[in-house]
């Protein structure tokens, strides 16, 4: 069993580059959810100091989103013709100085102004990392590999409980300033990774498929320690930009799991960016303690969640159909219904236990659907596969907290809003069951398509 390490790839090896990608592109997500959750754990302080409504506080992850969605389809193209992790490595340092802007801000356009650039700048580096980590593990761990990075997706919950307890205790600009530190030691950890061939472990796989299912494939050269492969995808240079996006867009699997995810983002923001100040303002606790409630819930439900889930992805796939899409929808689905009961309680720590149960739940989608997502797209389009993703789940996102925020406006209730988003999220669950159907035809043509390039 060999590494690139040691000069060989074996399709059975379970880390050909080993696991220190995978730590560092944790590391990456994060920081990224950290920052961008900040806000939340603090919010309540900036309105008090600039005393603007519900509707603009909602409204600023919906412009922040919007922007990241705007660059996410050039990012995917991006990434599928540069070196990603020297495109993530710039723009982790662009958070970072973001960051500091946020807490330098004079006033409330400037503070603004920079949460809308720091969310395109973390919009960029999706689709690079969505790339890389498929290149970096075989399909045997995939699952793992994005349930462990995209979990950081829904650990927010560092970002909202660091912002309340340090926003309380320092002010809420020191909480900014805080952040700069592990964004530039990030962007250094990414500079000094390893570029991987694109779509080097697909081949070996496809071939090593084509003559047993136990026996490894032959070893393969592997690139010499210093020199950097490829980033080229092959035929990048022949296929325009459009053929490519329908090429990506054609992938009935990809439309079914990048909708439901979509809409399963338009409620979680929504619900999440507005639980600290629904804690504050309906039980009246501090706003340390409710960062810190929030926090807790959105990083133990989801850590629980990628457990089960990674277990639950294991013992079925190939042993049901799209067994990774049942684990995965089945939890969105019942976890959004969990939640709908939750915000009836009127009581907070009911109310807490089932956000915490109904959180768990949906966290079983984190190591599956990624993983489902990587499995049929090719290689020379995976960066733009996960542009479309992050493209519908950061436009979708982007209305969640304004919709909360409009209503509690109106009606002078913020659970008014969240109720209203609980439908979208059980859609959501479903469409991302009915990727089932054609789940292992697609993932099939890329084993295929590897096979014979």
């Amino acid at each position: 069993m060999g590494s690139p390490r040691t000069g060989r790839i074996d399709a059975a090896t379970r880390a050909p580059f080993g696991w220190a990608p995978l730590v560092v592109l944790f590391v990456v997500g994060l920081v990224d959810r950290m920052e961008a959750n900040l806000l939340s754990g603090v919010l309540p302080l900036v309105q008090k100091e600039w005393g603007f409504s519900d509707t603009v506080a909602g409204s600023i992850p919906t412009a922040a989103a919007l922007a990241g969605a705007i660059v996410a389809i050039p990012a995917g193209y991006l990434a599928d013709r540069r070196s990603r992790t020297k495109i993530i490595a710039v723009v982790v340092f662009i958070w970072a100085i973001a960051t500091l802007g946020t807490g330098l801000a004079t006033g409330f356009a400037m503070f603004y102004l920079m949460r809308v650039l720091l969310a395109a700048a973390e919009n960029i580096d999706n689709p690079a990392a969505g790339s890389l980590l498929a290149d970096y593990y075989p399909p045997v761990t995939r699952a793992k590999a994005y349930g462990l990075t995209r979990v950081t997706t829904y650990l927010g919950g560092v970002g909202t409980l660091l912002g309340g307890v340090l926003g309380e205790a320092y002010g809420w600009r020191n909480a900014f300033f805080i952040m700069v530190v592990p964004g530039v030691l990030t962007a250094l950890l990414v500079w000094l990774l390893k570029e991987p061939g694109r779509g080097e472990l697909d081949r070996i796989v496809a071939q090593s498929a084509t003559t047993t299912d136990t026996v490894a494939a032959e070893p393969v050269p592997a690139p010499a320690p210093d020199t950097v492969p490829t980033t080229e995808a092959p035929g990048a240079a022949k296929v325009s930009f459009g053929a490519q996006l329908r090429q990506v867009l054609s992938i009935p699997s990809l439309v079914f799991v990048c909708v439901g995810l979509g809409l399963l983002t338009l409620g979680l923001a929504g619900v999440f960016y507005w639980l600290p100040s629904l804690m504050v303002r309906n039980y009246g606790v501090g706003t340390g303690a409710a960062g810190s409630l929030s926090g807790l819930i959105t990083i133990i439900g989801p850590v629980a969640g990628t457990l089960i889930g990674s277990w639950l992805g294991r013992k079925w796939h190939g042993t049901r159909k799209g067994g990774r899409l049942l684990a995965g929808g089945g939890g969105i689905t019942l976890g959004s219904l969990i939640l709908g009961v939750a915000l009836s309680m009127g009581s907070l720590y009911p109310m807490a236990a089932l956000i915490l149960l109904a959180s768990t739940s949906m966290s079983i989608a984190i190591p599956n659907m990624t993983a489902c997502l990587a499995d049929v797209v090719p290689a020379g389009v995976r960066g733009l596969g996960f542009a479309v993703l992050q493209l519908l789940i950061t436009g979708c996102g982007a209305f969640g907290s304004l919709v909360v925020g409009i209503a509690s406006d109106r009606t002078g209730s913020l659970l008014g809003g969240m109720y209203i988003l609980i439908i979208p999220m059980v859609v959501g669950g479903l469409l991302t069951l009915g990727a089932r159907g054609s789940f292992e035809r697609d993932a099939g043509k890329v084993l295929d398509a590897a096979r014979n390039s």
